[in-house]
């Protein structure tokens, strides 16, 4: 399963119907909530002797971001750049303490840098001059989504990651380390508020 949807937080807060703001909704908490329901799915019907399924999460892990499980749902102040980094923050949670909250299959994170995409519309506006400036530019100066592909898909079937998890993964599919500080209790403390939330969501 390879979860790559997202999206970057806006300039002014929005949320969505569930009374979740928008970024973390679409770039976290639907993976989160995917995942409650089928991890322990994954793989069922294989043969017992079939490698165990395997969970990418795209979210730019090991980027030195700790996050605040406190505030998902970013009620307190509201400035785009950190909501951002809190749902970067939570997919790296995910990676890192997946196996233990749900468990089933193998997560790995990917960190995919900067790659010409519609992701910053939403920050930007989608088609003003700033992001049109700052896709060119991303275009000449970063990898193109194909180049990317091409690195990263043999990695997806790689035999090495058979009874590895929580491994993440840089642009050029080399292993990376978690963020400083982002040990086992940080991580359950956003599994817990993810769960928390998510409830709060489906109400």
């Amino acid at each position: 399963m390879l979860f790559t949807l997202g999206i970057l937080a806006a300039k002014n807060r929005e949320e969505t119907s569930g009374r979740i703001e928008r970024d973390m909704a679409v770039s976290y908490l639907s993976r989160f909530a995917v995942l409650q329901g089928l991890s322990s799915r994954l793989g069922a019907a294989r043969p017992d002797d079939a490698p165990q399924p395997r969970v990418f999460v795209m979210g730019s892990p090991g980027t030195g971001i700790r996050g605040n499980p406190e505030d998902l749902n970013a009620e307190g102040p509201y400035r785009a750049v950190p909501v951002y980094m809190n749902t970067v923050a939570a997919n790296e949670a995910l990676v890192l303490a997946g196996t233990d909250r749900l468990p089933g299959p193998a997560y790995f994170g990917l960190n995919p840098g900067l790659i010409k995409t519609d992701i910053r519309s939403n920050y930007l506006g989608e088609g003003s001059i700033a992001h049109r400036l700052a896709e060119a530019l991303i275009g000449i100066t970063g990898q193109s989504p194909q180049t990317y592909a091409k690195r990263i898909l043999p990695l997806l079937f790689a035999p090495g990651l058979e009874g590895r998890t929580g491994v993440m993964f840089n642009n050029k599919a080399q292993p990376i380390l978690p963020s400083r500080g982002f040990d086992k209790a940080h991580a359950d403390r956003f599994m817990t508020a993810s769960e928390a939330l998510l409830r709060r969501a489906l109400r």
